[in-house]
């Protein structure tokens, strides 16, 4: 478990040691996750979102005063202007300061995880009770994740893994004692989070996971690390205000 950005200026970089050649980079107002290969994606991303290959995930920091009219025009804009390809990109806008993301990674015999969350919880929410809605609604992620998986998933067990990784954030804040604002119960998330998972389904590995949920050592290793990156990425945001 790290906040590899906590004390470095506005740019830097970390190599997973749990799947070589796997980067996670600082930029301009952005967090860039490269991977060494096309990956099957599958997530919630609001640019490059749904089922669709994906070599990198970037995750863009904007003000909570961002004008969302266009947010797709935006991400491309910004890709654009760093020189990032806009196919097999996953973009993701956050609220969240870059410098708090919190990476948790492991690695065992049939697979290896990688977890990066940026996690706020200025606008912490419960599902299932009746509150506030609106006929459409988006504005810049509030949590985060972008995970990659070296390992061999079949498209439900990537459906498991993002079912897994939700139950792990929502465990996270109802640890954390985060509570929805309007309905003072806890919290099993904010109103604008977003996950995107990228497996790379390397023929090298021996094991095909069909499944990914609590009881498989898979689901167990994503449940962990994003309880762990989740939890210390709102613990350095909380050092930040004392």
């Amino acid at each position: 478990m790290t906040t590899p950005f906590l004390n470095s200026s506005e740019s830097g970089s970390y190599e997973s040691s749990a799947w070589p050649g796997l980067r996670l980079t600082r930029g301009e107002r952005h967090l860039l996750l490269e991977a060494p290969m096309v990956m099957d994606g599958l997530g919630s991303s609001v640019y490059g979102g749904g089922m669709t290959p994906v070599r990198r995930m970037v995750n863009i920091y904007v003000d909570r005063f961002y004008r969302c009219d266009d947010p797709e025009r935006d991400i491309a804009d910004s890709l654009q202007a760093w020189g990032y390809p806009e196919a097999e990109t996953a973009g993701l806008l956050t609220a969240v300061q870059l410098r708090h993301a919190a990476v948790a990674e492991e690695r065992c015999d049939d697979f290896a995880v990688f977890c990066c969350a940026t996690a706020g919880v200025s606008n912490a929410a419960r599902a299932g009770v009746k509150r506030t809605t609106f006929p459409a609604s988006w504005t810049p992620g509030t949590i985060n994740l972008m995970l990659a998986v070296d390992g061999r998933l079949t498209p439900g067990a990537m459906v498991n893994a993002v079912i897994t990784a939700t139950e792990a954030k929502t465990a996270a804040l109802g640890d954390l004692g985060v509570l929805d604002a309007e309905t003072g119960l806890s919290a099993t998330g904010t109103t604008t989070d977003a996950v995107v998972l990228g497996v790379s389904q390397r023929a090298e590995w021996p094991l095909l996971h069909s499944y990914a949920g609590t009881a498989t050592d898979l689901g167990g290793t994503v449940g962990r690390l994003v309880y762990a990156a989740v939890s210390e990425s709102l613990r350095a945001a909380a050092k930040d205000r004392v």
